[in-house]
């Protein structure tokens, strides 16, 4: 979709919305100027102390979330929603009466970009701010984008300007690499919204799509709602670890970390527990996808997510995923012996495996296994502490350094989000990052012991392999409910099938996981990418990184083969341009479980 192809983060939008920016002479007099007294470097200063509302210029002009000045209010969303549309609506007017060539593409970025500053920066407002209006404004804003950009993904005149251009050799070999690959991109987008059907089908498309849209936040908003239980059928003595109203015990989550067996148990099955709305919306919701592929030309809904990625179709992800599950099969149930054992020492008279038991009890294995305990660790990471160290990353790697910034009145939505100036050194001010984080205030500040630090990292690997034997379950369960359709059987009877397949322990009867999977709308047909993506990133790590941390030939060698192109380079090429070679199915899987291998070095250290 238009929408989708526009590069850069939130705070980068945002900053680049804003009409004025600091130039770099004022932002270093501020910072100077701030004085801070402290062995910390600002920015570590500004995530270490409690914030104070006065700094937040209460009697200073009010600039709107981000620094825009519409959103000052939630009426405001309404305002730049309309801004935008009517840009677009200019912009289409222009593409479609200039003759084709390089102005095409330019144009097309320009209106994509138009209409996501408003999309992303309300994508995240909408989950993110405090006040329910504003939430509300902000979620109209997206299905308004939304709607505007299916209907311009069939917009047959849109269309035939970029075709014209792409199917004149002269005018294509006249672009850059970088320009042909955009507007390429773009001519994709249209082809999967079906702007090659006639006119009938092409707006059965586009309400498919504004249905997708509807479902998709419908159920989103079913995987987070509370379930609830009558009071007389839970023991009363694990009430206090539950919200109790009136005749009811409310449970909003699995207690995942819960010591006693029986409140995770107890949390498992209720959380859980299959809900009638939220399970026809799932299925309308994978039944309209599979419809609207099928409509424009793809066999399945996978198909038509897949191509253009680094996996291309859903057979090359499943290969991936079952080659990594049979390497994985071995360690996953020496996993599961060494989980269960624990249990059996801690609890003797119930010690049969249950799904509900691996996150607790692996953290007692690591904590027992490596001293992870976690007061001996908070002291080193304050939040001040890792911002310091993300400071201290990108001004090595990449030359990039963050300074904290004042936010003006209104800018934020609460008094402990932190603004950032994101500074180049020589390309000067980026943009700005606005970090919403759980402040940890007055940590002691001490650069960790090396040996605590690969402890640390070591004791990751304790039941990994379980882990990551969850996560292709995951995967694989994405990828058959958006495969062929009609499904062969009910979701949560593909469900348990999936689970006892790819992952080992048993399906619980009347729970319905895949009811809290909300990965099923950001990520359909696409979560096997985490994995993926962490395999590349080891890969990464281990040719380019390992050797040396802080390397800044590596830091701008990352930036320029990997993040410098966002969506504008397919993405095997852009792995393959840092690794200097093209990875196969088998090096993914390689990467993968070779990081669940133990470090020989750090059983040197901890010996001595």
């Amino acid at each position: 979709m238009l929408c989708a192809r526009r590069v850069g983060g939130l705070g980068t939008r945002a900053a680049a919305a804003w009409p004025e920016r600091a130039g770099l002479g004022r932002l270093g007099a501020r910072i100077r100027a701030r004085g801070v007294s402290t062995s910390w470097s600002p920015v570590g200063a500004a995530f270490n102390v409690k914030p104070q509302g006065r700094r937040l210029d209460l009697f200073g002009e009010r600039r709107g979330l981000f620094g825009v000045p519409e959103l000052s209010a939630p009426e405001g969303f309404q305002i730049a929603q309309e801004n935008a549309l009517r840009k677009a609506d200019s912009l289409v007017a222009r593409v479609c009466s200039l003759p084709p060539g390089p102005r095409t593409v330019l144009l097309f970025d320009e209106l994509s970009d138009s209409l996501c500053r408003v999309a992303d920066l309300a994508d995240f407002v909408k989950i993110a701010h405090p006040e329910p209006a504003f939430r509300e404004a902000a979620e109209e804003a997206c299905r308004s984008i939304g709607t505007a950009v299916e209907k311009l993904n069939t917009n047959v005149e849109l269309y035939q300007s970029l075709q014209k251009l792409l199917a004149d050799p002269k005018l294509v070999d006249s672009l850059d690499p970088e320009t042909r690959r955009v507007a390429e991109l773009f001519m994709f987008d249209f082809e999967i919204s079906g702007i090659h059907l006639d006119k009938e089908k092409r707006r059965r498309a586009v309400d498919l799509n504004v249905r997708i849209l509807d479902l998709s936040s419908t159920f989103i908003m079913g995987t987070h709602f509370p379930n609830k239980i009558e009071k007389h059928l839970l023991p009363e003595h694990i009430h206090q670890n539950f919200v109790v109203t009136g005749n009811h015990v409310v449970v909003d989550g699995l207690h995942a970390e819960a010591p006693d067996d029986l409140v995770r148990e107890a949390a498992y099955k209720i959380f859980l527990y299959p809900n009638a709305g939220q399970l026809h919306c799932l299925e309308e919701l994978l039944s309209n996808r599979d419809l609207l592929a099928k409509l424009v030309g793809y066999s399945s809904y996978a198909h038509r997510a897949l191509q253009g990625t680094i996996a291309k179709n859903p057979e090359t992800v499943m290969q991936f995923l079952e080659k990594l599950s049979d390497k994985l099969s071995e360690r996953t149930l020496k996993d599961f012996e060494m989980i269960q054992g624990m249990k059996m020492k801690l609890n003797p008279q119930n010690s049969e495996l249950m799904p509900w038991d691996p996150p607790y009890y692996s953290g007692v294995i690591r904590a027992e296994r490596y001293n992870i305990e976690p007061s001996l660790y908070c002291p080193f990471f304050s939040l001040g502490a890792c911002m310091e160290g993300l400071n201290i990353l990108f001004t090595r790697l990449l030359g990039i350094t963050l300074f904290a910034e004042q936010p003006a009145r209104g800018e934020v939505w609460c008094e402990d989000v932190r603004k950032l100036a994101v500074v180049h050194e020589s390309e000067g001010l980026l943009g700005y990052i606005y970090c919403d984080f759980f402040q940890r205030a007055d940590k002691p500040h001490q650069s960790l012991p090396k040996n605590m630090v690969s402890r640390l990292c070591e004791s990751k690997k304790v039941c990994a392999a379980a882990e990551m034997q969850l996560q292709v379950f995951y995967a694989a369960l994405d990828q058959i409910y958006h495969g062929k359709h009609p499904l062969r059987a009910s979701t949560t009877d593909i469900l348990r099938e999936t689970q006892e397949r790819f992952y080992g322990l048993p399906y619980v009867p009347n729970t319905a996981w895949q009811l809290r999977f909300s990965h099923l709308v950001g990520y359909g047909a696409k979560y096997y990418s985490y994995l993926m993506s962490r395999a590349v990133a080891s890969m990464v790590w281990k040719e380019c990184f390992q050797r040396d941390p802080f390397n800044r030939a590596a830091g701008e060698r990352y930036r320029r083969e990997m993040l410098a192109h966002g969506g504008g380079k397919e993405p095997m090429l852009m792995v393959q341009g840092m690794l200097q070679k093209r990875p196969s199915i088998d090096d993914f899987v390689s990467a993968l479980v070779s990081d669940l291998d133990p470090d020989f070095e750090t059983f040197l250290m901890d010996s001595e």
